[in-house]
């Protein structure tokens, strides 16, 4: 209503978020919220986010702040400086489709600000430049991608010019959606000083509306910021924000009496009180709470906020059992209010003596009610990284595994000119220094070798059978593993369990209040754990996935069902906390419903304990969740129906039994924080039931890594930065004996933090209280061993630091940093390095690893591998793990799917790949693709096409990431094409031996319709050989190649149409050729060609089955030339030139050379 722009300033970087989240709740519009950036004096980069965000604000309000524009800012980011409007200018760069600019120099800004060249963008902040190509992965929020973080932009330049700017993906590099503009901005985030830079006060209008919410939180947290903050430039204190806040309106806003204090320094500064009072507590139990708030509704008007609708309709349905009338009495909005208040104008501490008035207002969220969600995030897409595929971290000197030939190093890739053809090849050294090259189009014979231990394995030798034969071992170890499994299923399918009723709209509104949008993996996973439940037989699903991944949403949905249905639920967990964690987690997400969930753990007294396994036993607790002790015979369950399982491989032996005689019954829900590969999974299907979590939740964050030598100024400020944010540690350092000493060295470089330990020689009570004041955020920094909790997640934990980092293997590294990352903040980890003593060889080679792999996707393809092999070891047992390193992991997978394939008598769900040999240069030039990695990645691709339609999409998708293909490419894509065509007719093979191109085929019928009208004769040898022998015109390999493509695609066509297609097995005999007369009917005039009607004989010894004339171009239907147009043959030419035109036209009509490149080879042709 004031049509003024209004700035609120608060104390904390939370308490900005929330206030922005509810004034939009209020207005429906978003405010701008000002980041604040996270100084790290001299600690590496800042966040490239939040520079972005930063500048893209000024860009806008450097062109005026609309007139009823929000802004929310917390006091750090006012307390930053900004650039100048004249300074803006060099910082930003906007670039449209049109724009005249040298390639050469966008490449230079992009280096000089920030921007890091790469030979593909990963994340944000790279970019990557490919002949008039140039890709920038932008970070930070952008008009242009209005739902997600980041930006990835593909500038097409054409000559000087930019010819388009398009988004495009980060996995397949296509090209996606044109943009009309797109603003590049600095990401080196450096703070001016304030003698050369200005206030964000610079850049609002004179009647800008000032607000400082609750002025004593802003003052102390502004000064908590200063003494917290190195040495920074570029920082006013709040006395100079006060300064400059003079001109404008100000006003103080406050909950409680501020006295005489103010912060505006104005003789009569503006100040109000609000109205507004906290809201009481509600009762934890739901009908206690429903009848207070009825109680609430007699004296206020209420209006309730539930997040969507599903929540809205259970909490109506709810509160009209307890209290009936009491929906209608009240307001319900959607949407999410961080915290509740009651506004009572009655109570007005500014006018004075007032007594009448309005009801008071009574405004609150239906998570305070319930007790849930308190720390909900909000937060946009980031953009999915590229899938893990170790094969493409391939280097010179790994191990790899040839399908036919074993283990071999991986030498490096080399284009190699063999018989007048040149192709690139990957080369592999084998055992006595044997070295064997295997063309890139047959790339897939070789799997990067991933054997789940430290040493190097032994190198194979070629020719000695030894690998045969070390295959057929395993082999028949995998066979009879698998047969053990299977028998297990058989076993399990004919016992007797509980199935459950299908989804009940109970059911369906308590998956519709997730408050977040379920992956994929979430989605399929949820409805494959409740099709398990549906069956008569008991279930045995393995869950895996990463923490934070959506496990427990799962489990909870898995239990809702069963509770619902009647059944019991016991939920069993390796540690007490994880217990608690748990206990939390499902009693706060039930809460709308009236089941009972109940903990078993030392944080009970002993009469708590009691009264909980009395209720269990009588069967008034629905849900039981506890550690191994509630497989002790004392605890007895009414009626079990379910049991969820976190971390099995982490109970004892005895335990395991148990839960072996349990699965006979009851259904059993297993989850697992260890990942396993997509492919062991894939492998898998048909012996174990798993699902598998792999995608990441959309605000997952990379994580900051970086080694550094330990420098207690530096581990100082890393720990300042995060506490600055009002953020908790994790400190690891490995060794009991000093522990103590060394958290009391963190002491003195924090004094202000609180500080926990934890060890592995703790009494598990003291250790479990640690880890509990952690979770409750009663403490800081958590200064521990490794015996972090895998499985706890703590949003609010963002910076890790490692002590002596060189001392940990790379999976543990891994896990370690994935503590932290959690939440909306940028999360670090920092790996420290002894000054004291040298780092190994090997040590750095790690740290190198976990440092350059630190971003989602790519951040997980060195780390994850061990990770996912100590996976496969849970699953398959330690035998296993030493067949896997054997043979390496993708072989060992192979093996195992084709064991299940033929233990079930399954058939081959592939088609066999045809052969096709053509003697052809065909290979992606270095010149085209520079990087051996992306190469590889497309001939990878390449050789997995399995349909046209997908060989068609990765065309489309090199030709937008690279430009257009030079010739060798084209043909290497023909050739998949040819592949791919020949695998559809039922052709095994297509080999050129000159004169002819012999065809091996599964249906000569088949093979005779996708070869009508070929050019030259069709010879059938027998049922399977088929040759065909071309016009010297097509003697040229690559000709043959295109007369074959273009064949096939055209049998295709009207194979599609329904045109006359020949039935399996109806093949004409071998016979004596004959030649079909100019004109005459039959395959001549377009009938398939085991239609043609024999005119006369052929010569003795050409047996044809059908010889088509050279009449009829396949490719394009003109007419084949018998001799050289009139225009292209000015007498006297030789017999050589005439043929050599008739060859250069035969080539045009087939498509091999464009009509450019005919007319320029026609004119040097004649001007001989």
């Amino acid at each position: 209503e004031l049509k003024r722009p209004i700035l609120l300033v608060c104390g904390h970087l939370d308490e900005a978020d929330d206030l922005a989240d509810d004034v939009e709740l209020f207005t429906g519009t978003r405010p701008d919220g000002v980041p604040a950036l996270e100084l790290g004096g001299g600690l590496g980069r800042m966040s490239e986010e939040q520079v972005s965000n930063r500048l893209q604000l000024l860009a806008r309000y450097a062109g005026g702040i609309p007139q009823d524009q929000v802004i929310v800012a917390p006091v750090q980011a006012l307390m930053q400086s900004v650039p100048s409007k004249d300074q803006l200018k060099h910082l930003i760069r906007t670039l449209k489709p049109g724009d005249e600019l040298e390639p050469e120099k966008l490449i230079v800004w992009l280096s000089d600000h920030g921007y890091n060249r790469l030979e593909q963008v990963e994340i944000p902040g790279d970019f990557a430049v490919r002949g008039g190509i140039i890709d920038v992965y932008l970070p930070g929020e952008h008009p242009e991608s209005a739902d997600q973080v980041g930006l990835c932009a593909r500038f097409d330049f054409f000559g000087d010019q930019i010819e388009s700017i398009k988004t495009f993906d980060l996995d397949t590099l296509g090209s996606k959606q044109p943009l009309t503009q797109v603003r590049l901005l600095d990401l080196k985030g450096q703070l001016p000083d304030t003698g050369e830079s200005v206030s964000l006060f610079r850049y609002l209008p004179e009647d800008t509306v000032v607000v400082l919410w609750a002025p004593l939180e802003v003052a102390e947290q502004s000064k908590a910021y200063l003494d917290r903050l190195p040495e920074v430039k570029g920082i006013y204190p709040l006395s100079a924000l006060m300064r400059l806040m003079q001109p404008f309106t100000r006003l103080e806003l406050s909950q409680f009496d501020q006295g005489n204090v103010t912060l505006m320094g104005a003789a009569d500064p503006p100040r109000v009180q609000l109205p507004v009072l906290s809201l009481q507590r509600f009762e934890t139990e739901a009908k206690k709470a429903i009848r207070e708030l009825s109680e609430l509704a007699e004296t206020h008007d209420i209006t309730i906020f539930c997040e969507n609708e599903g929540e809205q309709k259970r909490f109506c349905e709810l509160v009209e059992v307890e209290q009936p009338g009491l929906c209608r009495r009240m307001a319900i909005g959607l949407g999410y209010l961080h915290r509740g208040f009651v506004w009572d104008e009655r109570q007005d501490p500014n006018g004075a003596g007032k007594t009448d008035g309005p009801r008071p207002l009574a405004l609150f969220g239906h998570h305070e009610l319930f007790h849930r969600y308190e720390q909900r995030r909000r937060v946009k897409k980031v953009i999915a990284s590229r899938p893990v595929d170790s094969f493409l971290d391939l280097k010179a000197g790994d191990y790899v595994v040839h399908v036919a030939h074993g283990i071999a190093k991986f030498v490096g890739m080399q284009t190699i000119a063999k018989d007048g053809k040149s192709e690139e090849y990957l080369s592999l050294r084998f055992a006595d220094n044997a070295t064997l090259h295997v063309p890139a189009s047959k790339i897939n014979l070789i799997q990067k070798y991933v054997g789940g231990f430290s040493g190097h394995p032994t190198l194979s030798k070629l020719g000695s059978g030894r690998w045969e034969k070390e295959k057929a071992k395993v082999a028949e170890a995998v066979m009879d593993m698998a047969a053990d499994l299977l028998d297990v299923q058989a076993a399990r399918a004919a016992e007797v369990g509980q199935a459950f009723p299908p989804d009940t709209e109970w059911q369906r509104e308590f998956e519709a209040e997730f408050p977040y949008e379920p992956t994929v993996d979430q989605v399929t996973g949820n409805e494959e754990i409740k099709g398990d439940m549906q069956k008569p037989r008991p279930m045995d699903r393995l869950l895996c996935g990463d923490v934070g991944y959506g496990k427990t949403e799962l489990a909870m949905r898995a239990a809702f069902k069963a509770a619902e249905f009647g059944k019991q639920v016991a939920v069993l967990v390796p540690t007490t906390v994880l217990a608690e964690q748990h206990y939390r987690s499902f009693k706060e997400r039930m809460a709308n419903y009236p089941f009972q969930i109940e903990s078993v753990s030392r944080f009970k007294t002993g009469k708590q304990l009691k009264e909980t396994l009395t209720r269990t036993a009588k069967g008034e607790v629905d849900v039981l969740i506890g550690t191994h002790r509630l497989l002790s015979k004392d605890i007895k369950f009414a009626d079990l129906g379910l049991v969820v399982v976190d971390e099995e491989q982490r109970f004892g032996v005895t335990h395991k039994e148990r839960l072996k005689q349990m699965r006979k019954t009851v259904d059993v829900l297993t989850m697992s924080a260890t990942p396993i590969p997509r492919t062991l999974h894939m492998s898998m299907l048909g012996l174990r039931d798993i699902s598998s979590l792999t995608t990441a939740p959309q605000d997952r964050r990379s994580v900051v890594t970086e080694v550094m030598p330990f420098d207690r100024n530096r581990v100082k400020l890393a720990m300042l930065r995060e506490l600055q944010r009002e953020g908790q540690i994790y400190f690891v350092h490995n060794r009991v004996s000093d522990i103590l000493e060394f958290a009391d060295d963190v002491q003195k470089m924090v004094p202000d933090a609180r500080i926990v330990i934890g060890h592995g020689q703790m009494g598990e009570g003291e250790m479990e209280e640690a880890m509990m004041k952690f979770i409750r955020h009663e403490a800081d920094i958590l200064v521990s061993t490794t015996i972090i909790e895998s499985g706890l997640d703590i949003p609010n934990a963002n910076t890790i630091i490692i002590d002596n980092a060189d001392r940990f293997g790379l999976s543990e590294l891994h896990q370690l940093r994935g503590r932290v990352g959690r939440w909306k903040h940028r999360a670090y980890c920092y790996l420290l390095l002894p000054t004291d003593r040298p780092v190994t060889p090997v040590a750095a080679k790690r740290l190198k690893a976990i440092e350059e792999y630190s971003h989602l996707g790519a951040g997980f393809k060195i780390a994850m591998r061990d990770l996912e092999l100590r996976g496969a070891g849970n699953i398959l047992g330690p035998e296993q793990s030493g067949h896997i390193a054997t043979v390496g992991y993708e072989m060992y997978c192979n093996l195992l799917e084709e064991a299940t394939r033929q233990l079930k008598k399954e058939p081959k769900a592939t088609r066999p790949e045809a052969h096709v040999e053509l003697g052809v240069t065909a290979y992606i030039p270095k010149t085209y693709i520079p990087g051996d990695r992306q190469r590889m990645d497309v001939y990878r691709r390449l050789t997995r096409c399995e349909s046209l339609a997908m060989l068609a999409e990765l065309e489309k998708d090199v030709r937008d990431a690279f430009g257009e293909p030079p010739r060798q490419a084209t043909v290497f894509f023909a050739l998949t094409e040819v592949r791919l065509l020949a695998q559809i007719f039922g052709i095994d093979s297509v080999i050129r031996q000159p004169p002819d191109v012999v065809l091996k085929v599964n249906d000569a019928a088949r093979a005779q319709f996708a070869l009508h009208g070929a050019p030259g004769t069709l010879r059938l040898i027998d049922e399977q050989t088929v040759y065909l022998r071309m016009p010297p015109t097509f003697v040229e390999s690559e000709a043959a190649l295109m007369v074959l493509r273009n064949l096939m695609r055209q049998a295709l066509d009207r194979e599609q149409k329904g045109e006359a297609t020949p039935e399996p097995g109806q093949a004409p005999e071998p016979k004596a050729a004959a030649t079909p007369k100019a004109g005459a009917d039959g395959a001549a005039k377009g009938k398939p060609a085991h239609s043609a009607k024999p005119q006369a004989a052929t010569p003795a010894g050409s047996l044809s089955g059908v010889q088509q004339k050279p009449a009829a171009s396949p490719s394009r239907g003109k007419a084949m030339p018998g001799a050289a147009p009139k225009e292209a043959a000015p007498a006297p030419l030789t017999p050589k030139q005439l043929a050599d035109l008739e060859k250069l036209q035969s080539l045009r009509e087939i498509g091999v050379l464009t009509d450019e490149e005919f007319e320029a080879a026609r004119k040097r042709l004649l001007s001989r």
